[in-house]
């Protein structure tokens, strides 16, 4: 397997290599993708309704292109709170809806070429 990546990306990675005490790139790499698979496959086995927390940062220049992605899911947004802070743009959003809107909901959001990351927090609804 082989991977492209650019200088700027590349530095960020050689950063957190040395900052965490990695001794190659691979195992540091490795250790990334198995915690995705993992993070995945939690989300994944959800069923039934869930609570979820979601937090999103883009640029200032992408905010049309993310609300328009976001009305798309306007149901189940409960709430949401906008904030700048140096040309990026933070979103938090509360959703309310059934486990499989919610993986939807994620992938769209982590397939954005607009958003430059989405953090979540996801709780099973008790009856």
């Amino acid at each position: 397997m082989s991977i492209s990546i650019d200088k700027a990306a590349l530095r960020q990675l050689d950063g957190i290599q040395k900052r965490l005490g990695y001794k190659s790139r691979s195992k540091l790499l490795r250790n990334a993708v198995m915690g995705m698979l993992s993070d995945y496959e939690s989300i994944d086995s959800l069923k039934g309704n869930v609570e979820s927390v979601f937090v999103l940062t883009y640029g200032d220049s992408e905010k049309n292109r993310v609300s328009d992605l976001l009305h798309r899911f306007e149901g189940t947004i409960e709430t949401e709170t906008h904030h700048h802070h140096s040309g990026a743009c933070i979103d938090v959003l509360n959703i309310s809806t059934d486990a499989k809107r919610t993986i939807e909901i994620l992938g769209a959001l982590k397939k954005s070429k607009s958003i430059y990351s989405v953090t979540y927090s996801v709780i099973p609804k008790t009856k």
